[in-house]
């Protein structure tokens, strides 16, 4: 069943982008990652401009959120107070990624802009993430649990506004959380994606919080973080496609819903493998597309001008 995206400006296939949006909704209820690093690339490859993609991909991002965040919240899995932190400096990112987009576009740079940001960022974080798990599985590192709060989190404890955050076992300065969060918003806003698969490895790598509450954690964020830079691509450049939005937000909410609830049964060693090797595909799938010559190398196509 083909439906004609105005803004996109092509026709799609309605179950093609809403089983696409159910599948990457599951993912993200299970990781808390949001979803929009798969979503955003898999609407490229079915010929949707970057720009649109990134613009509608935001509020899926922030539909599939909403329904993880309350599934973990009925759990108690949620760090509030930690959430807070970390929204304030998205939107702060989020402002700052859309001023960026818009620059881009207006330039003409915004699809390569998006391309090789795509390949640097999830190659090296996922790569990173295999590299952790991997180790962790083959090499548990006993006693390091016991350790105390003080010698795991010491570069951070040592820094100016601490604050202590009960729910996740931290008390560590705002500051890197805070400019962690304005990292993630402005790559969130600039490539669609909610940030999820840089904010939860982040959290747990560096910050050693328990990997349940980092997941719900995340989801709170993500959710206000992804409203925000809808409205702001909406307002700013018109990018937004209605149809495509809601296609992609019903699906993602019936997904999320599956993905949160498989997401207990998961070991937390073998949570980590899976997130690292989502992440790191998707970088080389977007390597292949720049680095391999299509078959083609010219195209025709037919152009009626007007006599």
């Amino acid at each position: 069943m083909q439906i004609y995206l105005p803004i996109a400006g092509l026709p799609v296939d309605v179950f093609t982008v809403l089983g696409l949006s159910v599948a990457v909704g599951f993912i993200s209820g299970l990781f808390g990652v949001g979803g929009g690093f798969l979503m955003t690339p898999l609407l490229i490859f079915l010929g949707i401009p970057p720009a649109v993609a990134v613009a509608s991909v935001s509020s899926q991002i922030a539909a599939s959120s909403v329904t993880g965040a309350l599934a973990y919240w009925r759990r108690r899995a949620v760090d509030f107070k930690l959430g807070t932190i970390l929204t304030l400096g998205g939107i702060v990112g989020a402002v700052l990624g859309v001023v960026f987009f818009n620059a881009m576009r207006r330039q003409g740079h915004l699809d390569a802009v998006i391309v090789f940001s795509y390949i640097a960022l999830l190659g090296s974080i996922g790569g990173l993430m295999l590299f952790e798990s991997l180790k962790a599985i083959l090499f548990p590192r006993i006693g390091d649990a016991a350790q105390p709060l003080a010698a795991r989190h010491g570069w951070a404890a040592n820094l100016p506004f601490k604050m202590q955050f009960h729910h996740s076992g931290l008390e560590i300065s705002t500051i890197p959380l805070f400019l962690l969060a304005v990292f993630i918003g402005f790559f969130g806003a600039l490539l669609g994606v909610g940030g999820g698969f840089i904010l939860v490895p982040a959290l747990i790598y560096i910050f050693r919080v328990p990997t349940a509450v980092v997941v719900g954690t995340s989801l709170v964020q993500q959710l206000i973080t992804m409203v925000i830079a809808t409205f702001l691509h909406a307002a700013t450049n018109h990018s937004v496609d209605i149809l495509l939005s809601l296609i992609l937000m019903l699906g993602a909410t019936f997904g999320a819903q599956f993905g949160a609830r498989a997401h207990i049964s998961i070991r937390p060693d073998y949570f980590r493998l899976l997130l690292g090797l989502l992440v790191f595909g998707v970088a080389l799938r977007f390597a292949a597309d720049v680095l391999i010559p299509p078959r083609d190398t010219y195209s025709a196509t037919r152009t009626d001008v007007a006599r």
